[in-house]
């Protein structure tokens, strides 16, 4: 280690940054009295150097050391007094992981000695305890910072052309028959020919990886012989999960994630990352001291005002991360930007974002959080997505975030389906959430893209158990089925579960294509979970977060029903690309626009005539249609040419029996065609309808036809 010297070193960048010579280490603390650094031998369990970081500036502790190079495994411990009643958790016995580690190698023990009090003790965590941890921590790891990205170029699909695919890294390859074994469930199988080639043909235009951060298991899993799947539970924010590295995890993962990157852009794929920043894996005032806890517990995590012993718990995981401490917003901006930089990401997808727009309490539009990401640079020219809601009081948020930010909506989520359901009173909500939410985006001026519509996500039913049961059924998890949500606006079409009967299931095929459907030709921008579009399911589980097995997994055996659903699917996504009235990047007005002798938005009941406002309380609500003119568009593309689309009128027939629509009276010099028939009488062909004709909708379907616009 070149005669171990040490160097002053600098405080900028944070983390472990090796420059072709030696390793610059930096990391902040404000109220530690010393820290040390701890380098490992291969076996990541011998220590073979302690070094007291001497140089201090502006509560960055730093040191340069020559002959340190990629694959090195370290640590830290930090000195200080451990006061947990004053928010002081110092305990030099515990090694902590860098926040900034750009890599982590090695399981965490959570049976391990990794309290930094003695477990059992009566005085609960104020009992400190000297036992060394770090053959119970991982390793941070120092990280080359070469790679050849051969060229590669971000997407940049527009906002008002995105068709957004949920997945998981690790589930959507394990059973893929295509993949090479030794492949399924890494990075590397993801960017296989096989894994693109049904993205490419499914016509999605994104995928949004569950969380790929470095994150633990926790220990009441590990005691059940479970796993955290999802992975909502971060360690490291700038190093990506090593178990779905094929290569090893001394740093393997961060080359094999970039190969990943570059194969999806190259199929013109973009690549969003849902993202954990609400809080850690470290837990509440009883948990591991892992990271940040024991670094710089006061200035990382919002602690209680009325005893700092505690922690503020806005995310239900025990900890809240405090995004109004300066180095706890450095960290999360930091982070973003490298992944954006570095790792070539396209856009995050933000977990409980509310809890990081918590300023100090409650949300706040102009949080320091808000504020930080909207003058970035960097982060401007990506896809930002929240989830507005958290745990905390007045939580609920859907509507609230900025101009700049797009979110996931989910009052469109509940109300399509209590309507597919059947439920009353249903048709006014679901007219606003069709057409983009306008209640919800428009008097903030944001725009119609600000709306990600979803039916399923990972969490929660899937397409097709939304449809066969409901109950939830979540015995694997181990917890008596105490866990997940109740509120699942599930109907199981009048069996439970599994069934043979193929009146049931030929409706519950109906009810999922009505639901893809409609979701395909809603305005906002659609997000299919993985898994949907080959009628995936979960056994009625509705929180398989820590099911890392055949339940979460993607099965690709297809029988006929299936595969007939993912046909369907792919010509649903191909109708959106291709019709410019589903890609709208404004609200409608109602009103007749330009020359056209059609309105931009009008809804029918189904004799024909237009709609009015005591119409949409009325019984027959449940069956109704909206006609979008292709005329009236007038909006510049990207290029600022003219986009004139075709009219498109869409019948709803959410009633348990058929409907027969006279459609509505408008120019009739030229003939509908059916795109598409939900209750499969029109799958593959295109019929035509003269002037002045009816259609049928089947009961529980959706009729979908065109009109060519005046060129």
């Amino acid at each position: 280690m070149d005669g171990e010297r040490i160097w002053p070193g600098r405080p900028y960048p944070l983390g472990a940054r090796f420059d072709g010579e030696g390793t610059n280490f930096a990391v902040y603390s404000r109220d530690a009295e010393g820290i040390e650094l701890c380098l490992f031998a291969d076996d990541a369990v011998k220590e073979l150097r302690r070094v007291r970081l001497s140089e201090r500036t502006g509560h960055v502790w730093h040191a340069y050391l020559p002959g340190v190079g990629p694959g090195t495994l370290y640590g830290y411990r930090a000195h200080g007094p451990y006061e947990p009643e004053n928010g002081h958790r110092f305990n030099p016995s515990k090694l902590l992981v860098d926040p900034y580690a750009l890599a982590i190698s090695g399981d965490t023990d959570l049976q391990g000695p990794v309290h930094a009090y003695r477990l059992g003790a009566p005085e609960g965590d104020l009992a400190y305890d000297d036992t060394d941890s770090a053959a119970a921590i991982p390793k941070s790891v120092v990280v080359g910072n070469h790679y050849d990205w051969e060229g590669d170029r971000p997407p940049r699909t527009p906002w008002h052309r995105s068709v957004i695919y949920e997945v998981h890294v690790r589930g959507f390859t394990m059973r893929h028959p295509e993949v090479p074994p030794e492949l399924r469930g890494s990075y590397a199988g993801f960017a296989s020919p096989p894994a693109i080639e049904h993205l490419v043909r499914l016509g999605v235009t994104a995928v949004e990886l569950l969380p790929v951060h470095e994150y633990t298991d926790e220990a009441f899993l590990q005691g059940k012989g479970l796993r955290n799947y999802w992975g909502y539970s971060t360690l490291g924010f700038f190093a990506p999960e090593q178990r779905y590295c094929t290569r090893g995890s001394r740093g393997e993962q961060v080359a094999e994630f970039r190969g990943m990157v570059k194969a999806l852009h190259r199929a013109g794929i973009e690549v969003i990352l849902d993202v954990v920043y609400n809080h850690t894996c470290e837990g509440n005032h009883l948990g591991p001291t892992l990271s940040l806890k024991g670094l710089d517990n006061r200035s990382y995590y919002r602690l209680s005002p009325e005893s700092p012993r505690y922690y503020m718990d806005y995310t239900g995981t025990g900890n809240s991360l405090d995004t109004t401490s300066p180095p706890a917003l450095r960290l999360v901006m930091d982070s973003l930007r490298y992944w954006v930089e570095e790792m070539h990401v396209d856009g995050f997808r933000f977990d409980l974002a509310v809890t990081l727009a918590r300023d100090p309490d409650y949300f706040d539009e102009a949080s320091r959080f808000l504020v930080a990401v909207y003058q970035d640079p960097v982060l401007e020219k990506v896809k930002l997505i929240a989830e507005p809601w958290d745990v905390g009081p007045d939580g609920y948020k859907v509507g609230a975030f900025p101009v700049n930010w797009s979110e996931w909506n989910g009052k469109y989520r509940d109300v399509v389906r209590r309507f597919w359901k059947g439920d009353e009173d249903q048709a006014s909500e679901m007219g606003y959430r069709l057409t983009g939410s306008a209640d919800l985006y428009e008097p903030a001026g944001r725009k119609i893209f600000a709306s990600v519509n979803f039916v399923t996500a990972h969490d929660g039913f899937t397409l097709r158990d939304l449809v066969s049961y409901n109950e939830k059924h979540n015995e694997a998890n181990l917890e008596d089925n105490r866990d997940g949500t109740d509120a699942n606006y599930s109907w199981n079409c009048g069996a439970e579960g599994e069934t043979d009967d193929p009146a049931i299931l030929a409706l519950r095929d109906r009810q999922v294509r009505n639901m893809l459907a409609t979701l395909l030709v809603s305005q906002g921008v659609p997000m299919i979970t993985a898994g949907d579009e080959m009628g995936k399911t979960q056994g009625g589980n509705n929180n398989a977060y820590c099911q890392d097995d055949e339940i979460s997994w993607l099965d690709w055996e297809l029988d006929d029903r299936r595969r007939a659903l993912l046909g369907f699917t792919r010509r649903m996504i191909r109708l959106r690309l291709s019709q410019p009235v589903l890609q709208r990047r404004r609200f409608f007005r109602g009103r007749h626009l330009s020359d056209s002798s059609l309105k931009d938005l009008a809804w029918f009941r189904p004799d024909g005539t237009e709609m009015k406002a005591e119409d949409w309380e009325k019984p027959f609500a449940r069956s109704v249609a909206f006609l979008l003119g292709g005329d009236a568009l007038v909006s510049p593309d990207e290029h600022g040419e003219r986009i004139c689309g075709d009219t498109l009128l869409v019948l709803l027939n959410a009633d348990h029996e058929a409907v027969t629509y006279r459609l509505p009276e408008v120019e009739w010099g030229r003939a509908w065609e059916i795109l598409a028939d939900t209750a499969g009488a029109s799958d593959e062909k295109r019929d035509l309808i003269e002037a002045r004709g009816t259609v049928r909708a089947e009961a529980r379907s959706i009729v979908i036809l065109s009109r060519p616009a005046e060129r």
